[in-house]
């Protein structure tokens, strides 16, 4: 046999081992768990294995070849130091060093790869995130996520001094229980919630986004059934709202097909402002026997002064909407004390043969450091074939104090409630975030024949144990001047409201 043959084999196997282990780092990176990684770890070892003894065959081979010499130890690193033994082949020498030098030096970067991942709690090399107290799967570039989605908001409440015994009631409610998914494809978004209440289901969020640019201005577009973009509370999910429950201004003004709606939305987002605009008909649980309702809503706003510390909020927003067949009544009466109370409600006298309604809105407020403040008001007119046009107006003045220094979780880009970043989480052993918040809300149907009016006053104390869980309490105290239903008259009460919430 040709020896520059055996001495080729034995450099281009021993090249091999040197290619698949300079493959250890690129194939850990792509791994996503501990598990996977001590396999590799172990496939790897068995293939170093096999290639020393392939290499041994080969140069006991060679040596017979040669001269008899002795074949090359066992440990293809350690050095031929017996007196009288044939000098080792340099070539095959440097083979056997560089093999070891890169085993030790890459089984040692697994090593801390896998200690990494161990402490981490098996992120997958950042193949996974838990900052919003759920699971975010994505690939390396972030082009594909997927993110599991879920809230459960627990309620008790208990009202007292009300002038009707029916309204001094005590209980508990499931306020909301949600589970859902969201992610992207590249541009493509997408977001699905299910809501589980009153032993049914029904959904609320289900959309497209797709994320592109109107000249330089970054530009959303989405498409199915979505909360409307309408008045702050309104347009914030129940979740970060610092109440409990939404404001006047949002119950009030709330057109009569709900706060979502299915259709197209188009929001766009400068430096120091935002729009959009939507065409939506019903929400996603219309029954199909008649017309939607056709709603066409714009808002928008500006931060005249926007500083590190905080900025100024001036907003506003329209409805115009075109009822369906099947709404030709209007008769709203908003809770005021608690959502479980359903009998502490303003009435604002039920208004027939309505065939639509226009509102609009002001905002104004802002951030400074760990304090917020913001006022809003709605005026809504109902056309209607029978009395003619009637006026239903909300105003809401709320403001609070974050008293562990923490900045307002409120987004200054799209002018919503968005989340709290907690400083100090329980979950670290830290005290959490703590706010102090007070808000006033007025009621006013007096437009209407038999309209009635209401006021409440909130107290609220907000517990942040981390980014994504809270306790809330809400003191209301209460007033209702209603000239129809079974609560006529000037009533006056108070309620406590305690709620305990997780969302990811």
């Amino acid at each position: 046999m040709n020896h520059s043959n055996l001495r080729a084999q034995t450099r281009a196997l021993a090249a091999g081992a040197l290619l698949g282990l300079a493959t250890l780092p690129a194939m850990a990176a792509d791994t996503a768990t501990e598990t996977e990684l001590r396999e590799l770890i172990r496939l790897q070892a068995e293939q170093l294995r096999q290639q020393s003894e392939q290499l041994q065959a080969l140069n006991q081979r060679l040596s017979a070849i040669e001269g008899g010499a002795q074949a090359v130890a066992a440990s293809p690193a350690a050095p031929a130091t017996t007196p009288g033994a044939p000098a080792a082949d340099p070539v095959q020498a440097q083979v056997d060093a560089a093999v070891a030098d890169t085993r030790q030096d890459d089984l040692a970067i697994l090593q801390a790869q896998v200690a990494q991942l161990a402490a981490g709690g098996g992120s997958g090399g950042g193949n996974t995130s838990w900052r919003r107290g759920g699971p975010e799967f994505r690939n390396s570039d972030r082009s594909f996520t997927f993110n599991p989605r879920g809230r459960v908001l627990m309620d008790f409440s208990s009202t007292r001094g009300s002038s009707f015994d029916d309204r001094n009631i005590t209980g508990t409610n499931m306020r909301q229980v949600r589970l859902g998914a969201q992610g992207n494809i590249g541009q493509l978004g997408y977001k699905v919630d299910a809501e589980f209440a009153n032993n049914d289901v029904s959904i609320s969020d289900a959309y497209l986004r797709w994320n592109t640019t109107l000249g330089a201005i970054p530009t959303e577009f989405y498409f199915g059934n979505k909360l409307k973009d309408r008045a702050i509370d309104s347009s914030t999910t129940l979740t970060r709202t610092p109440f409990m429950e939404r404001n006047a201004v949002a119950s009030v003004g709330m057109p009569a097909s709900g706060y979502f709606g299915l259709g197209a939305q188009m929001k766009m987002i400068g430096q120091n402002w935002h729009t959009t605009f939507g065409i939506t008909g019903d929400d996603v649980g219309n029954s199909g026997d008649n017309s939607d309702s056709l709603t066409y809503s714009f808002r928008g706003h500006v931060n005249p002064i926007k500083r590190p510390a905080g900025f100024l909020h001036v907003g506003g927003w329209y409805v115009h909407e075109e009822y369906g067949a099947d709404t030709n009544r209007i008769n709203r009466t908003p809770r005021i004390a608690s959502r479980f109370n359903d009998n502490v409600r303003v009435s604002a006298s039920a208004i027939n043969e309505v065939t639509g309604e226009r509102v609009w809105g002001t905002e104004l407020g802002g951030t400074w450091r760990n304090f917020w403040g913001f006022w809003e008001h709605s005026e809504t007119t109902l056309k209607s074939d029978d009395v003619g046009d009637v006026k239903q107006k909300a105003t809401s003045a709320y403001a609070g104090w974050l008293l562990t220094g923490e900045r307002p979780g409120f987004s200054a880009r799209s002018g919503v409630w968005g989340t709290t970043r907690v400083a100090r989480p329980v979950t670290d052993g830290g005290i959490g975030a703590w706010e102090l918040a007070v808000r006033y809300d007025d009621y006013d149907f007096t437009d209407a024949r038999r309209g009635g009016e209401g006021d409440a006053w909130t107290l609220g104390v907000n517990w942040y144990l981390n980014n994504w869980s809270r306790v809330m309490l809400n003191y209301v105290h209460w007033t209702t001047d209603n000239q129809v239903g079974a609560y006529q008259g000037r009533d006056t009460g108070n309620s406590i409201n305690l709620r305990t919430q997780i969302v990811f």
